[in-house]
């Protein structure tokens, strides 16, 4: 078995790539984006550049969710993140694709807002995806109701998801303090260890969030 990862640490779909590694002690190499020869092998690889990008034996996966998805068929471990039961594997995959879509892509309209010119920002903008954002957050609590995890009482692929978007949205837009459930299931995530793991990697790079990374977690 030969498994590449094309990472950085403090990415946070990476980090959703990398959960799955953690779990189940999968043994990869980490082509750690800080090297500038893994960046000439992804630009080969996928001309995007975006990752994490896996290479297994010469097979090429991109995007965290696939990757996540191929470990579970071809290096399956203890931690099945996706379910056997067809039903409920469908409900982790709706709530990898809101966290997905409707936590990481909405913050990450904020976090880019920051990075542009100042004369080319637009607030407006970002106060309404602030607002989708904590329209998401009160969804979310609603669903976490009696629930450890996000599909009930077994660590999945939503998890993965949901750690890394639940992570940075709280720094971009602070979880308020009415939604119980779902502060209390991101401080459980934090305290998983493939995630806790995660963190303390992508600690040392903390100052490359443009708005400014809080003092905490």
């Amino acid at each position: 078995m030969s498994l590449s990862l094309y990472a950085h640490p403090f990415s946070s779909y990476s980090q959703k790539a990398l959960i799955a590694f953690y779990e189940n002690d999968i043994p990869f190499t980490y082509r750690s984006m800080e090297e500038p020869e893994a960046n000439a092998e992804l630009q080969a690889l996928w001309p995007r550049k975006s990752f994490p990008v896996l290479v297994d034996d010469g097979k090429t996966v991109v995007e965290a969710t696939s990757i996540i998805e191929h470990l579970a068929v071809h290096h399956p471990g203890p931690v099945a993140l996706i379910p056997a039961d067809p039903a409920a594997a469908v409900e982790v995959r709706m709530l990898d694709r809101i966290f997905d879509h409707h936590v990481m892509e909405t913050m990450q309209q904020v976090v880019f807002d920051a990075l542009k010119p100042e004369q080319r920002r637009d607030p407006d903008q970002v106060q309404q995806a602030k607002e989708r954002l904590e329209a998401t957050y009160g969804w979310l609590d609603r669903w976490l109701e009696g629930r450890t995890w996000a599909s009930g009482e077994s660590y999945s692929l939503a998890d993965a998801a949901a750690s890394p978007s639940l992570f940075y949205a709280d720094w971009t837009h602070p979880t308020p303090e009415r939604f119980a459930n779902l502060r209390a299931y991101r401080a459980r995530l934090l305290q998983r260890p493939s995630f806790a793991r995660c963190v303390e990697e992508g600690r040392p790079y903390r100052a490359y969030f443009p708005l400014g990374a809080p003092d905490r977690d």
